[in-house]
């Protein structure tokens, strides 16, 4: 008879970002159904999550999508925690979302289901934590300097738009 090895189920979880609180879907390997929490942006919601996850007794992997820096908090504290955590970008996401549900129509809990659908078929890419990489200071520093060029690309417009010289002869 062949030894057969089993390899262990990965639990495949989905986090919609949002400002304020977050959807949290979650693929339970063996069961049809799935595991829904909403977690607010907290610290005690972020250690509910967690315990929730290591109860599981298997391997874990996280998918959410970057939205603006509301991610960073919960992100940061799910990698330290030791989960494996996968980014899922955002137009890939739209276009997703869109040919699953022939429609553009978008809300929390059903992007949640398409991250999760992403997260299950291995359409996602690495998430890099700028804190413990150690790129947080370059990736500030690139930030600022975007916002100093538009500023200045903007008072440039406002200068070459209000100036006497484009106004024309005064009569």
């Amino acid at each position: 008879m062949t030894a057969t090895h089993s390899i262990p189920s990965t639990v495949p979880v989905a986090i919609d970002i949002s400002k304020h609180r977050h959807e949290v879907l979650i693929g339970i390997p063996g069961k049809k159904r799935r595991r829904r929490m909403t977690i607010s942006n907290t610290l005690e919601d972020f250690q509910r999550l967690s315990a929730a996850l290591v109860s599981y007794g298997l391997p874990v992997r996280i998918g959410f999508e970057a939205t603006g820096n509301y991610h960073r908090p919960l992100a940061h504290h799910l990698g330290q925690a030791g989960f494996d955590l996968k980014l899922v970008s955002s137009v890939s996401l739209a276009r997703t979302r869109e040919a699953l549900h022939n429609s553009w129509d978008k809300n929390d809990p059903k992007d949640a289901q398409v991250i999760l659908h992403m997260l299950e078929i291995g359409a996602v890419q690495f998430f890099h934590d700028p804190l413990v990489v150690g790129t947080a200071n370059i990736q500030e520093l690139s930030k600022t300097y975007e916002i100093v060029s538009r500023s200045k690309t903007e008072l440039w417009h406002r200068i070459l738009t209000h100036s006497p010289l484009s106004l024309g002869p005064m009569a």
